[in-house]
């Protein structure tokens, strides 16, 4: 039990329930529904997400030592050598999964594993570090879009948006162990007062605004010359059938999407907010270690209402229920083992 628990610690289990809403809002926001494909993406960046925490507690062997002597590497609980191996060998495996789910993916895995590992051993404590995160968790929502589609372009938005979240927490991060300024907890306050109205806000000419069937434009191919979309309400929906769950593949329906996804969206946007600002607000008043911790904690875990409000903001309701559902278990784990 002791040495699970030490492992348990070094990977810190509690933050891989933010990891396959990574993916599958890549996936929705590409225009397609999850397929196995999307399945084996989500098994990527498990690997890999883990790698880059076995990782990161091998190259901070040394500082922790003096500012977190109870970790698993310098309370001896974990041998660094085996730390080190396992972020080989999940790496590897990350990598073997991506190409399991065709080229595309593999084309956005192996980028993904290079900025985990530079991150790691290089960029951390410079000034690029939080760009670096920010990166690899964009690429990350990228990989779930490219191993379900085939591309990345439809899913490049939202990946700003969840690389913008992720950069405003690894800022707060950097003074974590000692404290510092207020500055960092009040630019992530604000960055995610931001995201939360982005996010709210109906998006225009989304697969939201047009009936399910149509094209990007709004309107079938053969009819965009004639008249312009009108959106599908619920009853015509019930009457004509199109409330029908889509095929692998294939787009969510219009039907669910609007107006009902929009409460869901505004619902888990509200979420966001709650989840991530109020740490932060106490990071803000006070920067001591504790408060930081805390803050930076919310914004981990904010990580999944974030990536489920991308998915309803797409029409895709039911994968937004399934990732808002990761986050009660993601904080049961977490209060036996710390997620930062």
């Amino acid at each position: 039990m002791s040495r699970s628990r030490a492992w348990a610690e070094l990977l810190r289990l509690p933050a891989l329930f933010t990891v396959p809403g990574d993916a599958l809002s890549g996936a929705v926001v590409a225009g397609a529904r999850p397929t196995p494909r999307t399945l084996l993406a989500i098994g990527s960046s498990l690997c890999l997400y883990e790698a880059g925490m076995a990782l990161n507690d091998w190259a901070d062997r040394a500082e922790d030592a003096e500012e977190r002597p109870h970790r698993p590497l310098p309370s001896g609980r974990v041998h660094p050598a085996a730390a080190f191996t396992a972020a080989c060998a999940l790496t590897g495996t990350g990598l073997a999964l991506a190409a399991r789910a065709g080229r595309p993916a593999l084309t956005i895995a192996a980028p993904l594993a290079a900025t985990v590992w530079a991150y790691d051993l290089a960029l951390k404590h410079t000034p690029f570090g939080p760009a670096a995160m920010a990166t690899a968790r964009a690429l990350d929502l990228l990989l779930g879009a490219a191993a379900t589609t085939g591309h990345t372009r439809a899913a490049l938005p939202s990946a700003a948006l969840l690389g913008t979240h992720t950069l405003a927490v690894t800022v707060v991060s950097r003074q974590e162990t000692k404290g510092g300024s207020p500055l960092a907890p009040l630019a992530a306050l604000t960055t995610t007062a931001l995201l939360s109205r982005v996010l709210a806000h109906r998006p225009t000419g989304s697969q939201t605004d047009r009936p399910s069937g149509t094209g990007p434009g709004g309107a079938r191919p053969e009819a965009a010359a004639h008249r312009p979309p009108a959106p599908l309400t619920a009853t015509a929906a019930v009457a004509t059938g199109r409330h029908r769950r889509p095929s692998p593949g294939q787009a969510w329906p219009t039907t669910w999407a609007w107006p009902p996804a929009h409460a869901l969206t505004t619902a888990l946007a509200a979420t966001y907010a709650a989840t991530a600002a109020r740490p932060y607000f106490h990071a803000t008043l006070n920067p001591s270690p504790p408060l930081t911790q805390r803050a930076v904690g919310g914004g981990i875990r904010a990580t999944i209402p974030l990536q489920a409000a991308l998915c309803a903001r797409s029409g895709a309701g039911p994968t937004a229920l399934f990732i808002a559902a990761l986050a009660p278990l993601g904080r049961r784990f977490g209060r036996r083992v710390s997620i930062t």
